[in-house]
């Protein structure tokens, strides 16, 4: 495996092929209050490309954006809901089409109640990821090499997860409903943006 840290964009020409798996790590987990530290992507070939944005920065990342933009290249998140309302507050753009392993998780997994991306990789994958630096400081001005590994396993494995998860998905016959779900994500997206992100605008009451 190999990182690559990167400062406010990604380098030309850098191709990821027809998917990339995406993560964003920022100073909370509040989109509107929380600045945006950290974008990782991964081919799925086994490196990590991490995107720094320090205090300060502009958020231009014309390569980025033109990736997370792009209609031929498939977002593969992990509760995608919160990763595109963020990329989309600081960047300005939304990266889709997108896929949520969360989601596919929740409707497939229905026999448990554990979805997050450490509970899949030990249970699908057989792999068992560190998170000790999952609350540490990511507006840090020098992020540490564990920093780097933690963020850089958020995306790594994702790609071998929705192999997995596509063929739930079909099992279960619910790949119509899982799209569905991942085209009305920006939308729901943009709602927590404008302070619904606790409601249920569905509810009768």
């Amino acid at each position: 495996m190999t990182i690559y840290l990167y400062d406010t964009d990604l380098p030309d020409g850098l191709d990821f092929g027809a998917s990339v798996a995406v993560d964003s790590e920022t100073m909370g987990l509040n989109p509107i209050r929380d600045r945006l530290c950290l974008v990782q992507l991964s081919s799925g070939d086994g490196n990590a490309h991490l995107v720094q944005f320090k205090k300060g920065s502009d958020f231009n990342a014309p390569n980025l954006k033109a990736l997370m933009a792009n209609p031929k290249v498939t977002k593969f998140f992990h509760y995608a809901r919160f990763d595109l309302g963020v990329i989309y507050k600081y960047l300005g753009v939304m990266a889709t089409p997108c896929y949520c392993t969360k989601i596919v998780s929740r409707i497939t997994r229905t026999s448990t109640d554990k979805h997050g991306l450490k509970n899949l990789c030990k249970e699908l994958l057989g792999l068992d990821l560190a998170k000790q630096q999952q609350t540490s400081d990511w507006g840090a001005e020098t992020l540490s090499d564990a920093q780097k590994e933690y963020a850089a396993s958020d995306v790594l494995y994702l790609h071998s997860l929705v192999k997995i998860l596509d063929t739930l998905l079909e099992r279960e016959g619910r790949t119509d409903l899982a799209q569905a779900m991942f085209e009305f994500l920006p939308t729901r997206s943009k709602l927590d943006l404008l302070g619904w992100a606790d409601v249920d605008l569905f509810s009768h009451a």
